[in-house]
């Protein structure tokens, strides 16, 4: 397939992938601690030294030292180029993999770029309403009649869209492009030709968003990319949001998962609720765990964003028959991803209640423990399926067994689906095998991870091709792996020095305003890379880590570095930024050296040969 696959893409399917689930699907991996650690499949072993960071979306072996990012990894697990397992990854989520020309790529990556600017203003906007506008007493009114205080309005962005049609428009709009763009955020809504030609409001274009409360919506690196608004009044719709954008899907995203990872202690679970101001209320209370889907009922890709950061989750629903109906959508759709380990409980509020007004009522203490008493998954699976049967005659049970079975089918291979296909057999008074016979197949093949290739010694396949180490390069690339000795000489590189710290901390290269093309002049690997990665990050602020990890990756310093990010860091994070521009000037007075040592090498070369040539 001709043409260069966008950076942009790549870029946008890194942060939509888990590594966990890449990595589970070719190896089994186990739990430990915040981590997973399995046998390593790039070398033989008998003890797991194989590790999967969720955090850093990040893969290392101790053992041989291989490690990257989850294209990385599907590159070496699979044996194939880069493109590649890039179509591969794509896939698995359902993306087509575009190919573009770099003019167009960059157009692209620009114009994305474009919109989170002005998602970003049009929130700073909102939030500046809310403290200066003439009427914003009827916002804060609001708000604090919801018991909500200005610092935890200020924690999730929470803003007033004033009342008329084009305040936004002035603010943020004007020409044409500027006008586009906004429209192409869902910020503003372009008006038909009609009203356009009977009304002379700015270029035929309204606000989106009037006499509201606003609330940013942000991704997982905190961007904001949509905004939900609720209204002052009773009047209908209660609840407006911002349409599909490119880059805003609303079945991928949640509300409060950036807020709740960013709290004050790293959350143990999640609570799902229904709207904004419920996580808002919840996190005013001291229970700062809770996300809300956007209009959509949740599904497996929130369930595995959740669970790739906590192993409990809790669905909130009110206790009349539409939050019933919706826990138990809610439940099928949590059986395809309910791997060992994981745990699912329903919290049913009493009638006329939902989170923010009983978290109001009755404090955290009291909400909390309803909580920590929520209905189990299988509880709730089973009473419900019971309802209007009688499990104790032959035919209720023969109908919970056909009601039952194509919903066990569902549930991962593991303990889990064992123990709930042997609690159907004990109420159905019958044993697990009959189950099982009348569940056929054990389950979807993309619900049971195949068994790593290298655990048996006794069958170990051929390797052929593999490289002594994974992060050699490929016979395709030209640069040589460094010799093992030189490792310790490498580690004492200022360059080196500087691309850790950069990974570390990707904002110090952001706001850069030195000149570095004179580091040209060291002739050096690493500081090659290092202007390669400064000028990553200043091109898209919002490079993270495991980005420009997949940047380095497959080069001849790809496992220095990988290495590198393992150990413990001595600098702390607020010395980062100094200790960077420190090396920077280091090499730039190097650089300085060498540039005045070549031209006056260069000075010298013509007398050089005229000597010569006298002799």
């Amino acid at each position: 397939m001709a043409g260069l696959i966008p950076q942009a893409f790549i870029d946008d399917l890194l942060s939509r992938v888990d590594i966990v689930d890449v990595v589970d699907k070719r190896i089994k991996l186990r739990k430990t601690g915040k981590n997973y650690s399995a046998l390593c499949p790039f070398h033989t072993e008998k003890s797991p030294s194989f590790s999967v960071e969720p955090e850093k979306q990040f893969y290392y072996c101790f053992g041989c030292g291989a490690g990257g990012n989850a294209l990385g990894f599907v590159m070496d697990y699979e044996r194939m180029d880069f493109p590649q397992a890039v179509e591969i990854l794509a896939g698995d989520y359902g993306l087509t993999v575009p190919r573009e020309e770099g003019s167009r790529e960059d157009k692209a990556r620009g114009e994305n770029k474009a919109l989170y600017e002005t998602l970003e203003n049009a929130s700073q906007y909102y939030q500046t309403q809310l403290r200066e506008h003439p009427q914003k007493s009827r916002a804060v009114n609001y708000l604090k009649g919801r018991g909500l205080t200005g610092v935890i309005a200020k924690q999730f962005g929470i803003g007033f869209a004033p009342p008329g049609w084009d305040n936004l428009l002035k603010a943020l709009g004007g020409t044409n492009p500027q006008n586009a763009l906004l429209e192409k955020t869902g910020l503003v809504i372009k008006r038909d030709q009609d009203q356009s030609h009977n009304d002379s409001k700015r270029d035929g274009y309204y606000d989106r968003f009037r006499d509201r409360i606003v609330f940013p919506i942000r991704d997982s690196r905190g961007r904001v990319i949509g905004f939900g608004g609720r209204v002052l009044t009773d009047e209908k719709p209660k609840y407006l949001n911002s349409p599909e954008t490119p880059v805003y899907h609303k079945a991928n995203e949640l509300y409060g998962l950036y807020e709740a990872r960013r709290s004050s202690k790293k959350p143990t679970r999640f609570l799902i609720v229904e709207g904004y101001m419920d996580v808002v209320a919840l996190a005013q209370n001291g229970i700062d765990y809770g996300v809300a889907t956007l209009g959509t009922a949740t599904n497996a890709t929130h369930l595995n964003r959740l669970f790739k950061v906590v192993s409990e989750v809790i669905y909130c629903f009110d206790g009349d028959d539409a939050g019933r109906t919706a826990a138990w959508r809610g439940m099928q759709a949590t059986l395809p991803v309910l791997q060992d380990g994981r745990q699912v409980r329903f919290l049913f509020l009493p009638d006329g209640e939902d989170p923010d007004s009983l978290v109001r009522k009755i404090g955290k203490e009291r909400f909390s423990t309803l909580i920590d008493n929520a209905t189990p998954l299988a509880d709730f699976f089973f009473d419900h399926l019971c309802e209007g049967l009688d499990p104790e005659a032959i035919d209720g049970k023969a109908k919970l067994c056909s009601l039952a079975v194509p919903l066990l089918k569902q549930l991962p291979v593991g303990i889990y689906r064992q123990l709930m296909i042997d609690k159907l057999a004990r109420m159905a008074s019958v044993e697990s095998r009959s189950i099982e016979a009348m569940m056929g197949s054990t389950a979807p093949a993309a619900a049971q991870p195949p068994e790593p290739p290298f655990y048996d010694d006794s069958d170990i396949p051929p390797m052929p091709d593999m490289p002594e180490e994974p992060f050699a390069p490929r016979p395709s690339r030209a640069a040589p792996a460094r010799p093992a000795a030189n490792a310790k000489a490498q580690a004492r590189s200022p360059g080196l020095k500087a691309i850790e710290l950069l990974l570390y901390k990707p904002e110090v290269a952001s706001g850069f305003d030195k000149d570095l093309s004179l580091l040209q002049e060291n002739k050096d690997e690493y500081t090659d890379l290092l202007l390669e990665l400064v000028e990553l990050v200043k091109q898209d602020p919002t490079t993270n880590t495991y980005t420009m990890l997949g940047h380095c990756y497959d080069t001849a310093q790809g496992n220095q570095i990988t290495s590198l990010m393992k150990k413990e860091k001595i600098t702390p994070l607020d010395g980062v930024t100094s200790e960077f521009h420190y090396l920077i000037d280091a090499l730039l007075s190097d650089a300085q050296k060498k540039q005045y040592k070549r031209q006056l090498m260069e000075q010298l070369k013509p007398r050089l040969r005229s000597g010569k040539a006298d002799h």
